[in-house]
């Protein structure tokens, strides 16, 4: 029979995914994206994404089941996206969640975003270990986490970024270099045929200081539009190639430094990498080959979890069930700007602390 059938809904940006989870085990993943609507704005527009998740909700959730070999009234509980992301989207996924959950009978959890990001390592490699440093890296979020009981206990943020995350700079510079939207994957497309030597970029704020895990990819951000000018102004070629191969190595360089200094400074033997940018193939070969110099585990989920997607709020919603964490309200709201405390939205205390 196995365990609860935990059905995942995500609508946070332009994607809309359901994912279907029982046990840890992914059962169906589904994802619609409305990319190529946004590609030619050059990045996302909320209206657009908000009325593609109205047009998608409902052939990617039949999809997902069907894939799964489900009907819905075999689902369990439903785990839907309440924050962080654009606001239209996101009430599109829950309201959605809502009336599925209604019309099952089943209880509804609110799940954080990014805790989703991290679960979706635990579909591929299994219970995440504790202690464990996460490097959440994607368009609109870098940070590095200590966790321990992603469901249970706060999430510790050791740094943030302080202005552009890694993903918004791979897109604004991939615009300077007039290489296509989503700028991630344009870059590292380029850059296969560039010389990662050929631009000295700076490395921002890997000197110290008072907040050695802090992120800031905008000033590397504007010495790549510095030396893409300098080119046209002299009326020359700009080789976009090696502009994106050392751009895409001073990012994967800064990102890799800082999560090995952070498994060091807490003696962590495991990084687990997630988000978007984790897709990008030198971000991935050099945190690996830094992982196995410095004897620390290297964990990252396949590329097909790295972006949003409904298995990783499945994922979310399938520990919450087991740990028995309450459902969310019937009130629950969405929160664009939520911040990274707890895996779920309406978050119940550790056992020590309710017992106390």
């Amino acid at each position: 029979m196995g365990g609860p059938v935990v059905l995942g809904i995500e609508s946070s940006c332009d994607e809309t995914g359901a994912g279907i989870v029982r046990d840890g085990e992914l059962l169906a993943h589904v994802v619609a994206s409305s990319m190529d609507e946004h590609a030619r704005f050059g990045g996302v527009v909320p209206e657009i994404a908000a009325r593609a998740h109205l047009q998608s909700f409902n052939p990617v959730v039949r999809e997902a089941l069907g894939r799964a070999g489900l009907r819905p009234g075999q689902i369990d509980a439903v785990a839907v996206t309440t924050g962080p992301g654009l606001s239209g989207a996101l009430q599109v996924g829950l309201a959605g969640a809502k009336s599925l959950a209604y019309a099952a009978g089943v209880p509804l959890y609110g799940v954080h975003h990014l805790a989703g990001h991290v679960a979706a390592d635990t579909l591929e490699h299994g219970p995440l270990p504790s202690p464990c440093v996460v490097l959440i890296v994607s368009g609109g979020h870098t940070s590095l986490l200590l966790v321990r009981d992603l469901v249970r206990e706060p999430i510790l943020h050791l740094g943030d970024t302080l202005d552009d995350a890694a993903g918004e700079c791979f897109d604004k510079v991939a615009r300077i270099l007039g290489l296509p939207y989503p700028g991630g994957p344009a870059i590292d497309r380029a850059a296969r045929e560039g010389d990662p030597r050929a631009v000295d970029f700076p490395r921002p704020l890997t000197r110290g200081g008072d907040a050695p895990y802090a992120f800031s990819f905008s000033g590397l951000k504007t010495a790549a539009a510095r030396w893409v000018e300098k080119h046209r102004l002299r009326g020359v070629e700009v080789p976009v190639a090696d502009g994106a191969a050392a751009l895409q190595e001073a990012v994967a360089d800064v990102l890799s430094r800082k999560a090995l200094a952070a498994c060091e400074a807490y003696g962590v033997r495991t990084l687990v990498v997630v988000g978007g940018v984790a897709a990008n193939s030198r971000v991935r070969a050099l945190t690996e080959q830094r992982c196995a110099a410095a004897g620390v585990g290297l964990r990252v989920p396949p590329t097909t979890l790295c972006t949003d997607n409904g298995a990783m709020i499945a994922a979310v919603g399938d520990l919450l069930v087991r740990s028995g964490a309450e459902p969310a309200p019937l009130d629950v709201s969405i929160d664009p700007s939520a911040p990274l405390e707890y895996a779920s939205l309406n978050p119940l205390p550790a056992p020590a602390a309710r017992a106390a």
